[in-house]
């Protein structure tokens, strides 16, 4: 299974776009958000992807309730941290990097967002952080891209 991974997207209308024509290029089965949409309106671009999203609530993310309902088409937004099982694994999704190491013990992968900064690591678990999608801090936007069976990520820069 391959997973689309995308973080700090904060309104970055064009960055968006970039990714969601990648991850649609790619064959994506799955993207997931580490946080920070940001505005409801972002759902318009997010609509044109060929696949599910999960995601999760930043600490930049206003209208909860609007970001949820408008994305209810494109996929589910959780709280944070939020964890299913992939393929049988167990992942974790969450906007606080403080808690990573600690979430590392128990999940087979970690992803998380907030910090704009690319991180991939692989230790008892794999850590995952796409850096920033949306470019304003570093100037770079990145994603990543996540073979669960191999458990192997890369960043990508768009």
């Amino acid at each position: 299974m391959k997973i689309g991974i995308i973080s700090d997207t904060h309104d970055n209308l064009d960055a968006i776009g970039l990714a969601v024509e990648f991850f649609n290029q790619e064959r994506v089965d799955l993207v997931v958000h580490g946080g920070d949409f940001v505005s409801p309106f972002v759902s318009r671009v997010f609509e044109k992807l060929r696949c599910d999203l999960i995601g999760i609530y930043g600490n930049n993310d206003g209208d909860k309730l609007l970001l949820r309902d408008r994305f209810k088409e494109i996929g589910e937004i959780h709280g944070d941290p939020y964890s299913f099982k992939l393929d049988g694994k167990n992942i974790i999704i969450t906007h606080h990097p403080d808690i990573i190491d600690a979430l590392a013990e128990k999940y087979e992968v970690v992803i998380y967002g907030h910090t704009h900064k690319p991180d991939n690591r692989r230790n008892k678990a794999l850590v995952f952080n796409p850096g920033e999608c949306c470019g304003w801090l570093s100037g770079r936007k990145t994603v990543g891209i996540l073979e669960l069976e191999e458990m192997r990520a890369e960043i990508i820069s768009l």
